[in-house]
């Protein structure tokens, strides 16, 4: 039996008190597990947004989309882990990642050192934060006692072996870092998705528990004419593919909602994605989609 689907809506705006937990609300109204926040400059702060977003629901679970390894230091970053855990009532999820976007960090006066670098940055944050959040004479304490459960996100092999040791959700971009930008991604195929996912179990082999596989989807269109609808994003999603390569990608679900239903159990089936993160644009669009897979 596959697992049953989770469905995570990154919140990317910013907004004042009253309009942020509407927003929260109409999340919980259209059905989503989990709200999530990113960690870039513009955006909202993440831990403050998420008590916010706590005060405002009852159901969703709270998670960091994700958070820059490189913004944090790890004994501050329990503490604000432990005192959010317990402020939302023990919904918090928390997802870390290496950061990708050279601009912010140069821009916050923050080291953004090369890929290795950060990699080992991220590995340090998860092992110091594990040792702090795990011992017992450390305050504050967070309140799910099993621990905050672990995202992290990144598709490089050693990213996918921290992440095999390490995380409780295993987080795919289905993107990459382009050379010589500061955080522009380009699309990576299906064919390399496969290949990384399978790069992944390889590594995850000796794991007691198996990692929930997350998605994140960069666009959800529902439309009769598919390749009409693509066709103004072909540049910026996917430069070198084809309109028919670009329908293809994963991060892509563009059709009818029976289309679209019908993809994501592709998905499922395909790669073992069962917990799907959508951006805050298409919050609405992808409501259907979630309620027809509930229905199924």
């Amino acid at each position: 039996m596959p697992r049953p689907f989770r469905f995570g809506v990154n919140l990317l705006t910013a907004a004042p008190a009253d309009e942020w937990r509407a927003k929260c609300r109409r999340a919980e109204e259209f059905g989503y597990d989990v709200i999530l926040v990113p960690d870039h400059l513009g955006m909202p702060a993440p831990f403050p947004a998420l008590v916010a977003a706590a005060e405002a629901t009852e159901r969703p679970r709270l998670g960091t989309f994700v958070l820059n390894a490189g913004f944090w230091n790890p004994a501050l970053l329990a503490r604000e882990v432990a005192t959010t855990d317990a402020l939302t009532g023990g919904r918090l999820e928390l997802g870390l990642g290496t950061g990708y976007v050279r601009d912010e960090h140069e821009t916050a006066g923050l080291p953004f050192g090369t890929p290795g670098e950060r990699v080992g940055q991220l590995r340090r944050t998860v092992e110091e934060l594990n040792r702090l959040l795990s011992d017992a004479e450390h305050q504050p304490q967070p309140v799910q006692k099993a621990g905050v459960p672990l995202l992290i996100g990144g598709n490089g092999d050693r990213m996918l072996r921290l992440t095999a040791e390490h995380a409780d959700v295993a987080a795919f971009t289905g993107a990459r870092s382009v050379p010589g930008t500061s955080g522009q991604l380009a699309a990576i195929s299906a064919d390399e998705l496969d290949e990384r996912v399978a790069r992944y179990r390889e590594l995850a082999q000796g794991r007691a528990e198996p990692a929930e596989l997350n998605l994140l989807i960069q666009m959800v269109i529902t439309t009769e004419d598919r390749e009409a609808a693509v066709r103004p994003f072909m540049e910026y999603a996917a430069p070198h593919m084809t309109v028919d390569q670009v329908l293809d990608l994963p991060i892509m679900l563009v059709g009818s909602t029976e289309e679209i239903t019908a993809r994501v159990l592709a998905l499922r089936e395909r790669y073992g994605f069962t917990y799907l993160t959508v951006l805050e644009a298409y919050m609405e669009a992808f409501a259907p989609v979630m309620k027809a897979l509930r229905e199924a």
